[in-house]
């Protein structure tokens, strides 16, 4: 019986031993498999393949499994991976939305205002080839690969790879082994309808996962004799789970996988499915869990991987991305109508010069910006002094866009704008635009602008607003004409401004500017005022006019702006000052003379607790130089908003319009904690002292007179934010709410 035993376990041992042998000299492959954010799974599996020291001879995958593949390939450690895509969201993965930091100050007039954006061609609406245009992931995956960049042939790389990708004229598959490492995994990847097709080579090319989904018989022809399989795709869904359109068409997509899958999956020697079937492919938020489900089911397949981990390999180097770099040459291709010092303008790149890799990215973001390009396609490649930068462009065809937005507040009351832009209608670099807003209260905004950058640009701007709204007596009526009876006028204001300006940008948020400016202000009433100063004398009930004059002046401004965010700031600095010199007038009051008016806002928000909590600090004051009598063009405070009209400042505690003065200094305290994503709670404090000549008496630097306090609520939308804010003040013991939904226009 021994000799028995003894006969089979030697039997036994000499088996392992040949299998041994056959695997050291036995080439290994990985097909791993698209499924969006399900594909990080992928990146346990690598872990665990990593820990037991198997050497890859060669990686495919489609989609995202492309992703993981090639950045694997190229030597990234499944650790390293983790380390990458563990902490990506949804906005990062498909959002093109470009930082604040990164626009111009007309850019982002037009992204904080408007909800929708659809383009016109040939007056037809232009739908979009995808949401995204990727261009925030495809500058990721530019960065990851930098380490790279010279290897055009991908069987070069440090483990040889391939992906897949869809032609989506012939329907056909399109194996990409050669050419930009990151335009090969930004095409395989993108997912139609959700990302906008890749050309290459004159293919337009899409998500490989259309035609193959997991290219096993691809990479069994590549000569490998033992293929491990990571498979993240959808199983057909039961009923109850096909709950909505989209649903029923990923399960038509399935059909074919799945069917071929009952195929691939028996081609494959080791095929680990990992059970993530509580998220979906556009789970980006949950990175970290999708990735332990990937390497808990790697972990089950212990006993087929530890045969492979015979062969001794190098450790990973960890891989650093660029820190400078030094662009000695720039080759671009495609451009047209925007010109070689245009779009080097708009990178704020010097040939010859080294640069910081986050400066490159800022100037690629400020070129994506100006929505002037459907795509800008870049690569490195080394040179003996540093590396040659070759930009592919494909210029935008679209020049009219229509606009909507939608907005409530208690100024406006609710307004709808829609708005129609048209670019490059005399020049290359020029726009106009026109807002049209119908509601309550009918208002209009016109803008040509010709973009020159950090030179001189040149705007003309026309503007209309009008609202009706009780107002202090005092900001129309001089002291001896008050009716100690009346504490309130009801009035109707509308105000036309036309400017013609010009501009210049220091950087991408500061700038100056200066020109000339018509305006004409009518303000009129129907409640009962004083025939005349005698209290004695009788009252009507007739319309008045208190106001209907043009006005002259010229002005200069000066502004900075680095807030992150418009409405819900977490970091920067923000500076506005603007002089204006009121020339001449049509005097309707027969009381004109020249003045000046001069204003300052200013403020500055630090964020703590990783931006959760901002703490805002904020000054703003004027005055008004000369002997000019009428009070139409003072300062009023009061009331919560944005874009307020001529000198209206927004003071908590108080309605629109209710303090009146020629001069004024305001200070304000605002903390704003997100208690989660994009939603809003903030407390605010602010004081004033307003009235007439403060800065010649001393009163703007003694105790406030005035001082308002607001508890609010925001949340960010889609059409903008949507707030609520309570308020009161300790003066009149009375509060005041105020609601706002909508970018503010």
């Amino acid at each position: 019986m021994k000799k028995i035993i003894t006969i089979l376990l030697s039997l036994s041992f000499a088996y392992i031993c040949e299998a041994q042998v056959q695997h050291k000299n036995a080439k290994i492959g990985l097909v791993l498999s698209g499924g969006g954010a399900k594909g990080f799974a992928h990146i346990g599996v690598l872990k665990v393949i990593d820990s037991l020291g198997i050497k890859l001879d060669y990686v495919a995958g489609t989609s995202m499994g492309a992703v993981v593949g090639a950045l694997y390939a190229s030597g990234y450690s499944g650790k390293q991976l983790d380390s990458i895509f563990s902490k990506l969201t949804f906005n990062q993965v498909v959002n093109d939305e470009v930082k604040r930091e990164s626009k111009t100050f007309y850019e982002r007039n037009n992204s904080e205002r408007y909800a929708i954006t659809l383009p016109f061609n040939k007056f037809k609406i232009q739908l979009p080839t995808g949401i995204s245009k990727g261009q925030n992931i495809f500058d990721l995956f530019t960065k990851l690969t930098f380490h790279v960049s010279d290897v055009k042939d991908f069987k070069t790389l440090p483990i040889p790879f391939f992906c897949i990708a869809t032609n989506v004229e012939t329907g056909g598959q399109v194996l990409l082994e050669q050419g930009v490492l990151a335009e090969a995994i930004a095409a395989s990847s993108a997912f139609p309808s959700l990302y906008q097709p890749i050309i290459i080579e004159d293919q337009v090319l899409i998500d490989g996962g259309v035609v193959n989904n997991y290219p096993v018989e691809e990479l069994k022809a590549k000569g490998v004799d033992i293929i491990i399989g990571v498979d993240v795709q959808n199983d057909l869904a039961k009923r109850d789970q096909l709950k909505s359109g989209a649903d029923i068409l990923l399960q038509i997509n399935n059909y074919r996988t799945t069917s071929a899958m009952k195929i691939k999956s028996k081609m494959t020697d080791i095929y680990i499915k990992p059970n993530i079937e509580d998220f979906s492919v556009v789970s980006f938020g949950e990175g970290t869990k999708i990735i332990e489900k990937g390497r808990l089911e790697a972990n089950k397949h212990i006993a087929q991987l530890n045969p492979l981990a015979s062969r001794l390999q190098s450790p990973q180097q960890p891989i650093e991305h660029p820190k400078t770099i030094t662009i000695t040459k720039v080759n671009i291709t495609g451009h047209k109508n925007y010109t070689r010092s245009y779009i080097l303008g708009k990178l704020k790149l010097k040939v010859g010069e080294t640069i910081s890799y986050s400066d490159f990215d800022k100037g690629i973001s400020s070129i994506v910006a100006t929505d002037n390009f459907e795509s800008f396609l870049y690569d490195f490649k080394a040179n003996k002094s540093g590396h040659t930068l070759n930009i592919k462009i494909r210029e935008s065809k679209l020049r009219t866009f229509l606009k909507a937005g939608v907005h409530f507040d208690d100024l406006y009351n609710s307004s709808a704008l829609i708005n129609l832009t048209h670019k490059r209608l005399f020049f290359d670099n020029d726009a106009a635009s026109l807002d049209v807003v119908l509601g309550d209260n009918l208002r209009y905004n016109f803008e040509y602008f010709i973009d020159k950058g950090f030179y001189w640009s040149i705007g003309l701007t026309s503007r209309y607003n009008e609202f009706n709204k009780g107002v202090a007596p005092s900001f129309l009526l001089n002291e001896n004409q008050i009716n100690p009876e009346l504490n309130q006028l009801n009035v109707d204001i509308s105000d036309q401004t036309n400017r013609l300006y010009f501009q210049t940008l220091f950087r991408k948020d500061f700038s100056l500017r200066f020109g000339a400016e018509h305006k004409r202000l009518k303000i009129t009433s129907e409640t009962v005022i004083l025939n005349d100063i005698n209290p004695s004398t009788d009252t009507d009930i007739t319309e008045t006019t208190f106001e209907n004059s043009d006005f002259v002046s010229v002005y200069g401004s000066l502004k900075f702006d680095s807030f992150d965010h418009k409405y819900f700031p977490r970091n920067g600095f923000f500076f506005d000052s603007d002089f204006h010199l009121y020339l001449t007038s049509s005097d309707f009051n027969n009381n004109f003379s020249q003045f000046s008016i001069a204003k300052a806002n200013t403020g500055y928000v630090k964020g703590f607790f990783k931006d959760k909590l901002a703490l805002t600090l904020g000054a703003e004051g004027g005055f008004r130089i000369g002997e000019d009598s009428n009070n139409s063009l003072s300062f009023a405070l009061g009331g919560y908003g944005n874009n307020f009209i001529n000198n209206f400042i927004a003071f908590y505690g108080y309605d629109f319009i209710s303090l009146e003065g020629n001069s004024f200094v305001k200070g304000l305290l605002n903390v704003d904690y997100e208690i989660f994503n994009k939603h809003h709670i903030n407390i605010a404090a602010n004081y004033a002292n307003i009235a007439n000549d403060i800065f010649e008496t001393g009163q703007w630097f003694s105790s406030p007179s005035f001082s308002g306090y607001a508890l609010g609520y925001g949340v960010e939308t889609f059409i903008g934010p949507a707030e609520v804010k309570w308020t009161w003040s300790p003066e009149t013991k009375q509060s005041e709410l105020f609601f706002a939904i909508g970018y503010w226009f």
